[in-house]
């Protein structure tokens, strides 16, 4: 807290990022959680135990006219061999709108194999349902929970999509990249059916949970390569800016999430005034070095970040070791607001190898000051 304040550190935080999401239990036998290999035990006791831990939490929402859920949307869930399938339909405007996912045992993620909107058509009809089929209640008790379970141990952060987030997600990359290049009115008819709920929903959590950190995720979307920097600023600051008020406004703290090319949209970035950034990823995943963004940027902005997730997983340790102290020392190079070392991913295979964990270990020791291996 002490860092998303500006205030002095005895040391940089480090934080694991989507390993310290949740409480993960090793224990569970479940044959789709992956954390019962043990392989993975070390590796979540040092992140519970050594770093400084972000637990992920958002609001119960319960939606508020089921009979119009039932009456537009259908699940269904089944399984072949070792993988999860769950198919979603919705009734629009005399269309059936399917998304179907899947869910591998071996795999912490969930991939999308059919979209739900595939056309401009299909976005019309979506726009055609009614808004009180979204309408749901907010509910903050379970985040209290998890602050009460967490203690003294680290944080609790609410973690939430934003409204290009929810548009775009609908669609595969190539179709939803086209149709916000082409049709951008339409495309703004659905970010503003997406922000009617997520801002009254940012609302409600920001006054009865207030002071808290968030991450608010999907920005992404509108940087390049995908979109040009003008859409970031008509997509991302016009419909996510608001949420950061919001949080702001109830005395939180607000951090974008945003892989990959940052140089063409931190300035639309700061416009929003975020409290921070994250995962700020080094070339060639990203365009800027962590030095840059600390020096043009780092003074209003906490910057998490700078280790790539693959860099953990691949290289040996001597390498990785450099990797890590780079970043220590551009994060928190002259002034600034203040810096968490932290990869832009996580692992979410069954297996964590002896090198991935020595790498963790690493990050740990360095942030604390301890350069042994």
């Amino acid at each position: 807290m002490a860092t998303l304040r500006g205030e002095p550190v005895d040391r940089p935080a480090v934080n694991f990022y989507e390993i310290t999401f949740r409480k993960h239990n090793p224990d569970d036998p479940d044959s789709y959680n992956i954390y019962n290999d043990p392989s993975w035990r070390p590796l979540l006791d040092l992140a519970e135990n050594h770093t400084d831990v972000i637990r992920a939490g958002a609001p119960i929402m319960r939606f508020a006219h089921p009979e119009y859920r039932e009456k537009y949307f259908s699940l269904k869930t089944w399984e072949e061999g070792q993988s999860r399938f769950t198919r979603t339909q919705v009734m629009a405007a005399g269309r059936t709108l399917t998304q179907v996912t899947r869910r591998d045992a071996e795999v912490d993620t969930v991939w999308v194999i059919e979209h739900l909107l595939k056309s401009a058509d299909d976005l019309r009809a979506y726009l055609k349902l009614p808004d009180e089929i979204f309408d749901h209640t907010v509910d903050c008790s379970n985040l209290f929970e998890l602050e009460k379970d967490l203690g003294e141990a680290g944080i609790v952060m609410v973690d939430t999509g934003d409204p290009i987030c929810q548009a775009a997600s609908q669609f595969s990359m190539e179709d939803y990249t086209i149709l916000a290049l082409t049709e951008p009115e339409l495309f703004h008819q659905m970010l503003r059916k997406c922000a009617r709920d997520i801002h009254r929903t940012t609302e409600i959590v920001a006054r009865e949970f207030p002071g808290r950190l968030w991450r608010i995720y999907g920005p992404e979307y509108a940087a390049e390569p995908y979109l040009p920097p003008r859409l970031f600023e008509e997509y991302v600051v016009t419909y996510t800016g608001p949420m950061v008020k919001m949080i702001q406004r109830h005395g939180g703290y607000a951090r974008l999430h945003s892989h990959g090319r940052l140089r063409n949209i931190l300035p639309h970035i700061t416009a929003i005034k975020p409290d921070g950034l994250d995962p700020i990823e080094p070339p060639d995943q990203g365009d800027m070095e962590l030095i840059d963004v600390r020096r043009q940027y780092g003074r209003d902005m906490v910057l998490f970040g700078n280790i790539e997730i693959a860099d953990i997983e691949n290289l040996a340790t001597e390498e990785f070791q450099k990797k890590v102290e780079k970043a220590l020392r551009e994060g928190t190079d002259g002034k600034g607001r203040g810096f968490v070392l932290m990869p832009s991913a996580s692992p979410y295979g069954r297996t964590i190898t002896a090198q991935t964990l020595a790498n963790y270990q690493t990050m740990v020791k360095l942030a604390q000051g301890d350069k042994r291996i």
